[in-house]
């Protein structure tokens, strides 16, 4: 009818007043919205994202910014040389450095999708994963070894912020929740050990802090990542508790928000990977900001992950009192 009932520069709002709205009444966002969904203008095939690539009236009836929002193009096991090309860009990578690994890449991202991988709500873990392939191994620090412990009953480990502990014994212990904390040892880009644990809600939460805790040292600024959303599913429900879980992680740090995944049968290995991918995505991108690369951190040496080991085989006894002797001593 090309009737003007709005101004361009208000329809550009759309998106925003449309998250503005669900906020309002409460309800989550709809991804599948027309015009103003996360998915309205996403592209997932290959062919799809190469004709889109080429003219975007193909498959787009719109400008998506004429509205607020953008396209989007999403990597998975249907994913082509375009694709990956495509995200390779918006990442900021090197175009012409990213073409020679592009089937290396899309081999990739196939086989972890195979796996349960799931990387079009965790592009912080695509990203990483491109950039280690186009120049190597880019962790910045190395796992030596985490602990989680999930307890209740008549005794039990306090964990205090600064990393002292108490053991604590009290008949009432039987009735209060469920008690989780975490050890970690890890070595930093300096080659120094650094060994921390922390107490939390939960299991994952207690590894989080102490990942972060731990980190803290060579990184300052990984203070400022918060996690804002964690999901877990479960992947094949026939095989019951023994089926593999992806867990999907939403971390921010207030200037940014950023997705990463995990997937194993064990939920808090999953939580770890995704953990671990978040917190080296803070890194990464402070680094690439800052116009410089940090290196990765130079693996342990055998000898400190084996007595690390034995140390578990030694302590680790079938009694409570020696169980909670094996804690203190972790925190040493």
């Amino acid at each position: 009818m090309d009737l003007r009932v709005v101004s361009p520069a208000n329809l550009r709002r759309l998106q925003e007043l449309s998250r503005f709205v669900d906020e309002l009444a409460n309800v989550e966002h709809n991804k599948r919205q027309a015009y103003v969904g996360q998915s309205a203008f996403a592209h997932k095939g290959g062919v799809h994202v190469a004709a889109v690539q080429r003219n975007p009236r193909t498959y787009e009836h719109i400008e998506p910014g004429v509205v607020g929002n953008r396209q989007r193009v999403l990597v998975s096991d249907l994913s082509g040389r375009a694709n990956i090309v495509y995200k390779a860009r918006q990442f900021g990578l090197d175009g012409e450095e990213i073409s020679g690994h592009v089937r290396q890449l899309v081999d990739e991202v196939k086989r972890l999708e195979h796996q349960g991988f799931q990387f079009e709500g965790a592009e912080a873990s695509l990203e990483l994963r491109m950039h280690r392939i186009q120049h190597g191994d880019l962790r910045y620090f190395e796992l030596v070894q985490f602990r989680v412990v999930d307890e209740k009953g008549y005794m039990r480990l306090v964990v205090g912020t600064e990393g002292d502990y108490a053991v604590k014994t009290d008949e009432r212990i039987e009735h209060d929740p469920a008690s989780a904390w975490a050890a970690v040892m890890l070595k930093g880009p300096t080659g120094d050990i650094e060994h921390t644990a922390a107490e939390g809600n939960g299991p994952v939460n207690a590894l989080d802090l102490a990942l972060r805790r731990a980190l803290r040292r060579f990184y300052p600024r990984i203070d400022e990542v918060r996690l804002l959303d964690y999901k877990v599913r479960v992947l094949g429900g026939a095989a019951g508790s023994a089926a593999p879980v992806r867990v999907l992680i939403e971390s921010g740090d207030g200037q940014e928000r950023w997705g990463t995944v995990g997937v194993s049968v064990n939920v808090i290995e999953a939580s770890w990977q995704a953990l671990v991918d978040s917190v080296e995505y803070k890194i990464y991108k402070d680094a690439k900001r800052g116009g410089r690369r940090v290196k990765a951190a130079p693996k342990p040496p055998r000898r400190a992950a084996a007595s690390w080991r034995l140390s578990l085989i030694h302590i680790s006894e079938p009694t409570r009192l020696r169980r909670i002797s094996y804690a203190v001593f972790c925190l040493k």
